[in-house]
């Protein structure tokens, strides 16, 4: 169901409509009668782990001077 709220409602009733986007509804913010914003439930972080191994790949190349101080960084060492 798509909700539609008035920006001067929106404003008075804030927490009642985070409670309301918690619980996974989505709702539009209107100015004049526009969609101005949308106030909806954050997008599921998605969590990828590095496969085991994945670093032997013959695609996989890592410069031999990889872990050497960077030439701006060589005075303070």
């Amino acid at each position: 169901m798509i909700k539609e709220i008035g920006a001067f409602e929106a404003k008075t009733h804030l927490s009642r409509l985070l409670d309301q986007v918690a619980g996974g509804e989505t709702i539009y913010i209107t100015k004049h009668g526009k969609r101005v914003a949308e106030l909806r439930p954050p997008a599921p972080k998605r969590q990828t782990k590095a496969k085991f191994g994945c670093a032997k790949s013959p695609d996989f190349y890592m410069a031999p001077d990889f872990d050497e101080p960077l030439e701006q960084f060589k005075e303070y060492m």
